[in-house]
């Protein structure tokens, strides 16, 4: 396959320019990686509604003076999040949740320039072209539409009778950061060198359903924390005493369907088991990967993948145990993020080979 394919030995022999690809789409990665914990600290702090607008140009200025300050001030008072959760609040407890809230926006301008002027730069330059510029053109095009997912998510808590945003764009929100961040590894590691090692179609298809798991895990996440299920049930293993809560409790909501989003017995069960299944998977595939291709980097991989949902499945049994603290809740966040990225450079590594 020719670079336009992106196969990785023409890629590693390509000229040297091309491997700044690479490098580019990393840094990518790992700025996605910040957005993704600057917004779990805008939602964790109740920012996400401090900014009532959505401006992509001229909303990259923050208040700078007294009168604007008064007047962004004004247009949170009129939301109901102020008059039912935060009347009475000072300007300077305002001014603390507005600049997480212009931070995590600023921080989405400045991938957006950074993806530009990087798209740009190699397309000049030659290293990407043909079907590759065109993939990564479509990760840029998905990242637009990530900063329209964000405003929809923002709208929906603005609506009367309402203190935050939609569990289900949340998760929506969410779940797009974590495709990008993957899809922007996943290309990187294949055009890394071949290390020569062939993997059977059985691992390779082990490994993506340990991806898949990864980023349900995640999505199932997203409607915990957006109904605040991680704040109602504080108990492990046990869910009120039970290690499956009965089914008057499951689906205690009418209709049915909404007890996966609303119900926060349903969505924080649905969130332990996914962690239980992805457990038990990423271990069964670190056995078949020792057992299949044992003393090479892919068994490592598989290997390191399994301590890293371990240990992140510890924070989160202590997150939900301590009621979800700001560090806490941000660590087991983050942590999500990097069982992720481990998982989608383990899956695009066997394709490597």
């Amino acid at each position: 396959m020719t670079h336009d394919g992106f196969s990785a030995s023409e890629i590693w022999h390509a000229p040297q320019r091309l491997r700044t690809v690479r490098i580019w789409l990393f840094l990518m990665a790992a700025l996605v990686f910040t957005m993704v914990v600057v917004g779990g600290a805008t939602r964790l702090t109740g920012s996400g509604l401090s900014i009532t607008e959505w401006n992509p140009i001229m909303g990259a200025l923050p208040p700078l003076t007294d009168a604007a300050w008064a007047e962004a001030f004004e247009k949170y008072k009129a939301i109901p999040q102020y008059r039912l959760v935060n009347e009475g609040m000072a300007l300077a407890d305002f001014k603390f949740i507005f600049w997480w809230e212009w931070s995590h926006r600023q921080l989405g301008r400045a991938i957006g320039l950074v993806f530009g002027m990087g798209f740009l730069w190699n397309v000049v330059s030659g290293a990407l072209r043909g079907r590759l510029a065109i993939y990564v053109l479509g990760l840029g095009l998905l990242g637009g539409a990530q900063g329209t997912i964000g405003w929809i998510m923002v709208a929906s808590g603005l609506k009367e009778g309402v203190t935050a945003v939609a569990p289900i764009k949340l998760m929506l929100h969410l779940t797009m950061a974590a495709t990008i961040y993957t899809l922007l590894i996943m290309v990187a590691t294949r055009m890394g060198k071949p290390r020569g090692e062939i993997a059977p179609q059985s691992v390779k298809r082990a490994a993506s359903l340990v991806l898949f798991l990864t980023l349900l895990q995640i999505a199932l996440g997203a409607l915990v924390a957006g109904s605040k299920a991680g704040l109602v049930w504080n108990t492990w293993p046990f869910l009120d005493g039970h290690l499956v809560p009965p089914a008057e409790m499951l689906f205690s909501v009418s209709p049915l369907i909404e007890n996966f989003v609303d119900n926060t017995v349903l969505v924080q069960f649905n969130h332990r088991m996914s962690a239980y299944l992805l457990l038990a998977v990423a271990l069964w595939h670190g056995w078949q990967v020792g057992r299949l291709m044992p003393h090479t980097s892919a068994n490592r991989r598989a290997s390191i993948n399994v301590w890293l949902i371990v240990v992140q499945a510890v924070i989160g049994i202590i997150t939900l145990l301590y009621a979800v603290p700001l560090w806490l809740g941000l660590l087991h966040q983050a942590s999500a993020f990097i069982v992720l990225g481990m998982a989608a450079a383990h899956r695009a590594a066997l394709v490597r080979g």
